[in-house]
């Protein structure tokens, strides 16, 4: 793809796109949205596609499921992939059903070995299916695991090291998750592997309260990127260099003219790093915080108490 800014790709926008050919980077699609033979939604996807480029997003593979890949799933995904040859296939480090139930979220895991196991072998059946590498995007997430003995950043590189598959890097993720936990955004990018980033996500987010009265942000994607997460959007930049960038939008969808001119900003912010200031590193050194001492046998599954509690029953880092 071009290192340039995109859009997703959405039905009330087909006839805009045909019939303008607006100047965007690429759009990139839902795969679940097309897991059918025909129909108006090809016929579309098809005519674009032929003038754009083109990246494919997965959101129900459950990669981090306990369960094994649903392989009906995986082949009518992997046929999709085939027809469009998009130059990007991502999923998420999430699992979404269980137990043959699918649930309609992109639910955490815990980052401890067996969960480590269990992502790198689904990745590795995903990758031998479809022939390529895919990209990993990093969570929102609102709880997290006492069972947990990696960091984030730690326990996606070390899927990266294991499978060769690469990262989507969702900055505003990073800042929702970061917030919701007390964390410093900016620490929470610097220990991500962000030099195996292949793309960038942009999105807005809801922002509400928890029962102890804190901050608690909501990875909606139904509002403009907020200026916290551009501003570590261009943090970002100086880390990797320009990547193509997606600016998400799926609820209260805005004219195709208002998202344009965000994949716009975002371009702007593309060429600041090559100003002048891109060689400074802006990341410490840190240390790893992976603990294999305290590996956990076990994980949190619907019915199970291993959740922690969110960031509101904390005290002193101390999970009640």
């Amino acid at each position: 793809m071009p290192h340039r800014a995109g859009l997703g790709l959405k039905p009330e926008h087909f006839a805009h796109i045909q019939e303008h050919q607006p100047d965007v980077g690429f759009f990139e699609v839902h795969a679940e949205n097309f897991l059918v033979a025909g129909g108006p939604m090809h016929h579309h996807l098809t005519r674009i596609r032929e003038r754009y480029a083109l990246s494919i997003h997965g959101v129900g593979l459950s990669i981090g499921g306990e369960d094994p890949l649903d392989l009906v799933h995986l082949e009518a995904v992997a046929c999709l992939v085939d027809r469009y040859q998009p130059a990007v296939f991502s999923e998420h480090l999430a699992w979404s059903s269980h137990g043959g139930v699918f649930f309609n979220d992109l639910l955490p895991l815990p980052y401890n070995l067996p969960a480590l196991q269990r992502v790198c072998e689904h990745i590795d059946q995903v990758q031998n299916r479809m022939g390529r590498p895919l990209l990993l995007e990093n969570p929102s997430t609102y709880v997290e695991f006492i069972s947990s003995t990696w960091s984030e950043g730690d326990f996606l590189r070390e899927v990266i090291h294991r499978t060769g598959c690469g990262l989507l890097l969702d900055v505003n993720n990073v800042y929702v998750s970061s917030t919701n936990h007390g964390r410093d955004p900016h620490l929470s990018l610097c220990e991500l592997p962000c030099h195996a980033a292949g793309e960038i996500h942009l999105a807005g987010f809801a922002e509400d309260l928890d029962a102890a009265g804190d901050r608690l942000l909501i990875d909606t994607h139904g509002a403009p990127v907020a200026e916290a997460v551009w501003a570590l959007y261009g943090t970002a930049l100086a880390i990797t260099g320009p990547l193509p960038t997606l600016i998400e939008r799926d609820n209260d969808l805005p004219a195709f003219e208002v998202l344009q001119q965000e994949a716009r900003v975002a371009e702007k912010h593309m060429l600041a790093p090559a100003s002048g200031s891109s060689h400074v590193n802006p990341c410490p050194r840190t240390k790893t915080r992976y603990a294999p001492a305290q590996e956990a046998t076990s994980w949190a599954l619907p019915g199970r108490t291993e959740y922690s509690q969110p960031r509101s029953a904390r005290h002193g880092g101390v999970v009640r």
